[in-house]
């Protein structure tokens, strides 16, 4: 069976543990809980009806004065970062976490989830933004790990991508 190391990236609460728990075990929690270093969470998908083992990387989210470790980003296939919508700071570090991040893994497919579709009314990132995203070589995707929005569409299209690349991801 192929497994696939997937790293979830991005600052404090922008949403990546619960992204996690919605697609692996289809629950939300409104109770926040900082990860600690990583938790290693699994599950089987079927990319053209063969099953692929996402081993996926929930990594401590990066503060003003930690950074990530290099060491858990090595060895990944994909990564997702992800980004607060309600907060414009969370983006301007996925540039920056970017940079580190491909420095320890190096070029793999990646998701930019644009998290927190369900509170779109306090949204501050637009329209222009995720073009711009787009044209950098991101692939931007709306999600909310409360309401499953997009959830299963970013895993889906990075873990087509690990095992075929972005033209097999795109189809």
């Amino acid at each position: 069976m192929i497994q696939k190391k997937v790293c979830m990236v991005g600052v404090y609460g922008t949403g990546k543990t619960c992204l996690v728990q919605r697609f692996v075990h289809s629950i939300f929690s409104t109770r926040y809980q900082s990860t600690v270093g990583v938790k290693i969470d699994r599950k089987v998908v079927l990319v053209d009806d063969e099953p692929v083992t996402l081993l996926l990387w929930d990594l401590e989210g990066r503060d003003h004065s930690h950074d990530i470790a290099p060491s858990y980003l090595r060895g990944a296939h994909g990564l997702i970062y992800v980004v607060d919508g309600t907060r414009r700071d969370t983006l301007d570090q996925a540039f920056e976490l970017r940079d580190l991040a491909e420095r320890a893994a190096g070029p793999v497919p990646s998701v930019i989830a644009l998290n927190k579709m369900d509170l779109r009314d306090d949204w501050v990132l637009e329209s222009g933004d995720i073009d711009r995203l787009a044209s950098e070589s991101w692939h931007p995707l709306r999600t909310s790990a409360k309401t499953g929005e997009g959830v299963e569409a970013a895993f889906g299209w990075l873990a087509r991508a690990t095992v075929g690349g972005a033209d097999k991801a795109d189809t």
